[in-house]
Formats: C-alpha cells, sequence, structure tokens
C-alpha cells in the first residue's frame, strides 16, 4: 500500500511538471508571437514614417524648383539658366531634383482657366525630384509638369496696371477682354456694354473709387456671359452684384459663367516679363542702364536733338537731311487741360516715308528734354497711311493729329507718358482762343497705345477721367464721331502730362465709335515690338516610384 501510494504521488508530481513546462512554452511562444509582432508593427511604422518623410523631401525638391521657375519667368520672362538642379539634405531625409524643358516655345491657344481663348507662345517643363531617408530604407520619387504662357499684351480690349475706372456718360461698349491687375471700378451714366471676358486680379466694384469728388450713377452695367447673352450687373432688387456682395462668387458664377471673376474667383496679376528690372515705365525711357526700352529696339532714334538712322548695324546721324525735307519740325501751341504751352517735336510720317529713313523694323524712338514750365512732347502729323508695321515710342506725352493709320491699316502701337489726340481741324493759332473756336471734325485713329493716367484722388485731383477720357481731349467733339479700333493699356501714372481731368472747360465729349481690333488675335498682326504679360501654371503632379527597403 505504501509503495503504491508513494508511486502515485510521483506520477501527480511528474504530470504537474510537465503542464508547467507545457505552460511555460505556450507563454514563450505567445511573449516570442507578442515581440515578433511589434518589432513588425515597429518596422512598418518606421517604413511608413520614412515614406511619408521620403515623400515630403520629395515634394520641397518639386516646390524649390516650380518657385525658381515661376520666380525667373515673372521677372524677366524667360526661364532659369541653368534650367533648376540639384540636392539637398533635411534632417533624416535627403532630395535630389532636375528639370527638363520639353521642346521649344509652340503658339498655343489657352483652353483652360479665366485666359482661355487667349493664344501665346507656351513652353513645358518636366520636373522630377526623388526623396530618400538617410539610410537608404525608403524613396519616393514624384514628378510635376510646369507651362509658361507668354502672352501678346495687346489681345486685351483695355488691360490696367492700376485701378481701372469706367464710368462713361452717353452709352458705351467695349469689345474684347478688359482686365485689371487692381481694382475695376464699374458704372455708367446711361448704359454700358462689355462684350467679354472682365477680370480684376483684386476686386470688381460697382461705384466710383473713393476720392473721385462725383456721385455713382444708377445706368445700366451689361456683361456678357459665357453663351454671349447680356446680364446685368444690377439686381432686381436694385442692389449690385459685385465683390461686395454676400454670396459674390457663386453668383457671379450663375449668371455670367466665368466671364466675370476677381481674386475672390483665383484671378492672379499678370505679370509684365519684359520689364526685367523696374517700373513698367522702363519701356519708354532712355536706353542708359535700361535693358527695356524701346530705344534699344529702334530703327529709328530721335533724340537729344538729334536724328540716327540705323543702317546695318551701324548708325547714322541724318538730322540734317531729315529737317531740310521738313520730317521734323519745332512747334509751339497751347495745351489747355495742362495749362501750359507745348514745345513739340513734330513729325511728318508721309515725309519720313519719302526720306528713304522710315525704319526698317518700323520702330521710331524719340525723347524730348522737359523744360520747366512748359511741356516738351512729340507730335504726330500725317500719319493716315503708314507705310509698314510701326511702333513709336516716347517718354514724352504724345498728340496724334487728323486721322492714325486709316488708309490700308497696319499694325500700329504708340507708347508715350500721355495720349492727346487732336482732331484733322486743329489750328496751332486758335489753342489758346475760347472753347467754341476749336472744333473737331470727325477722325479714326487705328493703334494700339500704353500710356499713363492720372490717379484719382492723388495730389490733389478728383477723378481721373476713367478709360472713357484715356484719349485727351482739347476740342469741341459735340456729336463729332471719334474712332478708334486697337488694344488699350494703361501701365503708369503719367509723369509729365498730370494737368487734371475736368469736363466742359477745354474739352467736350465726342461720339465714340470704340473697339477692339479683333485683326489682334492673329499673331501676324501683331505691332512691332508687342510686350507680353505672363502666366505660369502647373499642369501636371504624379508619384512615379515610391520604395521602402
Amino acid at each position: 500500500m505504501k509503495n503504491s501510494r508513494k508511486k502515485k504521488n510521483g506520477n501527480e508530481k511528474g504530470m504537474v511538471l510537465v503542464i508547467v513546462m507545457f505552460l511555460l512554452l505556450v507563454l514563450s511562444l505567445i511573449g516570442i508571437a507578442s515581440i515578433t509582432t511589434s518589432n513588425s508593427e515597429m518596422t512598418v511604422a518606421g517604413n511608413e514614417l520614412n515614406q511619408t518623410g521620403a515623400f515630403y523631401a520629395a515634394e520641397s525638391g518639386i516646390e524649390k524648383a516650380a518657385a525658381a521657375i515661376a520666380t525667373s519667368f515673372e521677372a524677366s520672362g524667360i526661364p532659369p539658366s541653368p534650367l533648376p538642379t540639384g540636392s539637398q539634405t533635411e534632417g533624416a531625409y535627403q532630395y535630389s531634383y532636375n528639370t527638363v524643358a520639353d521642346g521649344s516655345a509652340v503658339q498655343t491657344t489657352l483652353t483652360g482657366g479665366a485666359y482661355r481663348g487667349l493664344y501665346g507662345l507656351v513652353r513645358k517643363y518636366n520636373i522630377t525630384s526623388a526623396g530618400v531617408d538617410n539610410r537608404r530604407e525608403s524613396s519616393v520619387t514624384l514628378k510635376m509638369a510646369m507651362r509658361d504662357a507668354l502672352i501678346p499684351l495687346f489681345q486685351f480690349a483695355v488691360f490696367y496696371q492700376n485701378d481701372l475706372e469706367i464710368a462713361p456718360g452717353p452709352n458705351m461698349t467695349l469689345g474684347g477682354r478688359v482686365h485689371s491687375n487692381h481694382d475695376i471700378y464699374l458704372m455708367s451714366e446711361s448704359n454700358v456694354y462689355i462684350d467679354g471676358y472682365l477680370t480684376s486680379a483684386e476686386n470688381i466694384i460697382h461705384g466710383r473709387k473713393p476720392g473721385s469728388g462725383r456721385s455713382s450713377s444708377d445706368g445700366n452695367v451689361f456683361i456678357k456671359d459665357k453663351d454671349a447673352n447680356y446680364q446685368n450687373m444690377k439686381n432686381t432688387d436694385g442692389t449690385w452684384l459685385d465683390s461686395q456682395y454676400a454670396s459674390w462668387v457663386n453668383t457671379s458664377l450663375t449668371r455670367w459663367g466665368g466671364t466675370v471673376e476677381d481674386n475672390n474667383h483665383g484671378i492672379t496679376e499678370l505679370e509684365l516679363p519684359v520689364v526685367t528690372n523696374g517700373p513698367a515705365t522702363n519701356l519708354v525711357d532712355r536706353a542708359a542702364g535700361n535693358n527695356d526700352s524701346f530705344e534699344n529696339k529702334a530703327g529709328l532714334k530721335l533724340v537729344d536733338g538729334q536724328a540716327y538712322f540705323l543702317s546695318g548695324t551701324s548708325w547714322v546721324n541724318v538730322t540734317a537731311t531729315l529737317i531740310a525735307q521738313g520730317v521734323i519740325t519745332s512747334r509751339t501751341f497751347y495745351d489747355a487741360r495742362e495749362g501750359k504751352n507745348v514745345a513739340s517735336m513734330d513729325i511728318d510720317i508721309g515725309r519720313l516715308n519719302s526720306s528713304g529713313y522710315y525704319p526698317t523694323n518700323g520702330i521710331i524712338y524719340a525723347s524730348i528734354p522737359t523744360v520747366s514750365g512748359i511741356v516738351s512732347a512729340v507730335r504726330l502729323r500725317n500719319a493716315a497711311t503708314l507705310p509698314r508695321a510701326t511702333s513709336i515710342a516716347t517718354n514724352n506725352p504724345i498728340y496724334t493729329v487728323g486721322n492714325f493709320n486709316t488708309v490700308t491699316k497696319q499694325p500700329a502701337s504708340i507708347l508715350a507718358d500721355a495720349l492727346t489726340t487732336l482732331s484733322g481741324n486743329w489750328d496751332d493759332t486758335r489753342s489758346t482762343q475760347a472753347l467754341a473756336n476749336r472744333v473737331a471734325t470727325a477722325t479714326q485713329v487705328n493703334a494700339s497705345f500704353i500710356t499713363g493716367t492720372n490717379e484719382t484722388g492723388a495730389n490733389g485731383q478728383a477723378y481721373n477721367g476713367g478709360l472713357e477720357n484715356i484719349f485727351r481731349l482739347l476740342e469741341k467733339w459735340d456729336n463729332i464721331t471719334m474712332t478708334w479700333r486697337g488694344s488699350a493699356v494703361s501701365l503708369w501714372y503719367s509723369r509729365q502730362a498730370i494737368g487734371a481731368w475736368s469736363y466742359g472747360n477745354y474739352y467736350t465729349a465726342p461720339t465714340r465709335d470704340w473697339a477692339f481690333d479683333t485683326d489682334l488675335l492673329n499673331i501676324a498682326n501683331l505691332p512691332p515690338g508687342t510686350p507680353m504679360v505672363n502666366i505660369v501654371q502647373r499642369t501636371q503632379w504624379y508619384q512615379i516610384f515610391a520604395a521602402a527597403q
């Protein structure tokens, strides 16, 4: 009995030991599995962290290259040279990027955004960027395409760098695109019709700009929608649909379908890449230290009292010949808006053509030294016929007399501090007489122009006269038609012709037959030296490779 009991106790102890050992094995396996799982999760988490870091490193390379491209085009109108490439370490990650140009610039019509329908010289750039962690365990490669479009400025019926004010008294129609890089103030005493896109890089506001000293009017403002139907800015309750309206973005998209947009819709400022380092007035200022000056482009220069003709690669002084042939003469008349005498260098375009010194490239530059107490200016006469495409630039005010470019119309532009149109009936001897003695005759100007305006509310001045008075007038135009075809551009405030606008004292308004010249929608019809505006867009972005070691 005793041996039997001992044997039984021994068996029981053995079973307990086996069970304990089994339990220890199970617990060990569970522990090992837990450790393995934990390590795997840590590895996965580490890989995800590395891959995320590699992704953002690659994106940093994309953004660095994209910023370099955009900045270069906005500043100079050309891509950076060399194209962006490089590598950098940021903390535990590295990235390397490079940029490749996709062919040469191609004339293309834009199909998206508020500038759709415009044509430009478009070039594509492909950016590739690879990001990797420092232990080379995870890597990501990203690719983005950028497109730069250089758009001829004269495709806009109206383009303003500063605030654009439109407030005509009689009915007025604007065909073509209207854009301002700042605010647009829009109203009418009667009816104003805008037949193209209306875009602002800031706000579109019904009424007057503060400081105008004039009250707003309740006339209709019609703008064509995407289906080419006029839609009124005025709401049925008498309020106005503009940037100050509570649901401006959605309601404007409903009403116009995207033809009326401002910064609230994503419209941004259009850069002038031709002005590489300085203000837009560089276009008309003298060439010394100024690569953007039209003097650098000219085939005929009238500067410092001398006339120079570009013959091949040499400048020939032709002053005596042009004076003897009556091409250039000195005249004096009175400008009642400025309240000053004008000392003008008159250029007879017809005689210039006959002289044999009309520039081959069609670009004429002139600059007259300013004299205190008078207006120094350039005046164009006998210019109904231009022999070829022509651009005339000056840092002075320009006056035109009679019809301009109306016989066998050529692509033409005028760039000046200010632009005054004198009719074919103008007589210098009557310039100091009462307005009743300065009666205009019907006159037509076919030219795009870049000119200055005064700033409403600045320097003690009130309303600057608005777009409707961008052509300065000095005659009695009642019921007489002034016709204009071209593109109206204002890039600066006038520095020499600064006389305040007022109505009825020195001029009365004509019947305005003004319209955008649709010939400008063909690149072959642009005036020589036409400035470009610049749009840089991101067109594609995608991840092409990701790996974890």
